[in-house]
């Protein structure tokens, strides 16, 4: 198994973790102790699982370092939609109707049942974010591949606060059932209000810190921290910086859309 910071042996400070686990409500997962899972299909790839029904997520998301020649040539299957981001390096890309290479801030989003295979031909490793949902279908729609970078998209202002922004991956279309959004908090910016909502979202954190609200309690977070926030789990949070450092917080995060309850 062994573990994502290459920890072996023993340390000579007592154990600790910032990890919260509250199943079916909300989780933390702190980097320092993520192991890495064996999973068929992943060549030369070190890969974590983060978000998973066993938590209570209706999706599974994964933490993939992808070494010199590293490759999955079928990330999905019959009835799942995948959707893959680039946090560091690139990789070669393709399904049914793309081929691409994705270089950092790159993204590809495959509707259900068209595979992805993936490749890293560089001579450095990268860094995937994964993302795979089954697909709620919706009579007299369908969902479509999507190709991009988000450097490409434009940042737009968040809900008339004028130093948070937000982008969106995905089209606003009912083929959809999901989309992948990442927000950006300048420090001291906030959400306007505590969110409480049907939706889902699994997050992990690209940069900067923050006092995130979940549940009833704030809690801090920081880049490489991953977050899952189950249907109606309150949720808010502040950035926050250290002196002199203006990084901002920003994290990609995914959320269930365009569908009715379920009865």
């Amino acid at each position: 198994m062994g573990y994502l910071n290459s920890q072996i042996g023993y340390r000579d400070e007592l154990l600790s973790t910032r990890s919260v686990i509250k199943k079916e409500n909300y989780v933390i997962l702190d980097p320092d102790g993520l192991v890495k899972n064996s999973i068929p299909g992943y060549e030369n790839c070190d890969t974590t699982i983060l978000g998973s029904p066993a938590m209570g997520a209706s999706f599974a998301d994964y933490l993939i370092t992808v070494y010199e020649g590293g490759k999955n040539e079928a990330v999905g299957g019959e009835g799942i939609e995948v959707f893959l981001y680039v946090i560091e390096g690139e990789v070669a890309v393709k399904n049914l109707d793309k081929e691409e290479i994705l270089t950092e801030g790159g993204y590809i989003f495959s509707p259900e049942g068209n595979l992805v295979a993936f490749e890293n031909k560089a001579d450095k490793s990268a860094k995937l974010y994964l993302y795979k949902r089954r697909y709620e279908k919706l009579e007299g729609y369908t969902a479509h591949t999507v190709v991009g970078n988000a450097k490409d998209l434009p940042w737009k202002e968040y809900e008339g606060m004028a130093n948070c922004y937000i982008k969106d991956f995905l089209p606003a279309d009912f083929g959809f059932d999901m989309n992948m959004h990442i927000l950006k908090f300048h420090i001291g910016a906030s959400h306007g209000y505590i969110e409480t909502h049907i939706q889902e979202h699994g997050m992990y954190i690209l940069s900067g810190k923050g006092m995130y609200r979940l549940d009833n309690e704030w809690i801090p977070v920081k880049k490489g921290d991953y977050i899952f926030m189950d249907a109606y789990c309150p949720q808010a949070c502040y950035a926050v910086g250290d002196a002199g450092r203006e990084e901002a917080l920003t994290y990609i995060y995914s959320k269930d859309c365009n569908r009715d309850v379920l009865l």
